[in-house]
């Protein structure tokens, strides 16, 4: 199963990067370069435990719509979604915030994604060439962003 593991450090304290990272608002604007935007369960204002919803975008020129279920929520420290329906035979993405050792002010990002493809070997081949890499990049630009948004960025850590 292809995994993709990002850290972000990011100015804002632990509960601001929380909240932020659970508002639909902020995830479309994040997500512009493929028009990503929520039509269903929760459209607006900030996701809970349990709560649902269905994004719609654009990647690779073609339409894609994904549902996802917080299913794990523990404020500050961290939540994960998990797909019930979309274009993955299986998506889940665990999202983890501590407090930055060096700065109090500061919070580290952890992002883990562990997703399968569909089509057996052939989607193995398409997940391991195109898609985990597209998706890191994709990943890395949503986190640049709410790092852009709540304070100055230290630095932008990839994990292979």
């Amino acid at each position: 199963m292809p995994r993709i593991q990002l850290t972000t450090d990011v100015q804002a304290v632990p509960e601001a990067v929380f909240d932020a990272s659970l508002d639909v608002g902020t995830h479309t604007e994040s997500m512009g370069t493929s028009a990503e935007r929520a039509v269903g369960g929760v459209t607006t204002g900030r996701m809970g435990a349990g709560d649902t919803v269905t994004w719609e975008a654009r990647h690779f020129g073609l339409p894609w719509r994904m549902t996802v279920r917080i299913s794990e929520y523990r404020r500050p420290d961290g939540f994960t979604d998990e797909q019930t329906r979309g274009p993955f035979r299986h998506w889940r993405h665990e999202h983890r915030f501590t407090a930055h050792p060096a700065e109090p002010s500061a919070t580290v990002m952890h992002d883990v994604i562990d997703f399968t493809a569909p089509m057996g070997l052939v989607g193995k081949l398409v997940a391991s060439l195109v898609l985990r890499p597209y998706l890191r990049r994709l990943i890395a630009r949503r986190n640049a962003y709410l790092a852009r948004t709540l304070g100055a960025v230290s630095s932008l850590r990839q994990v292979r």
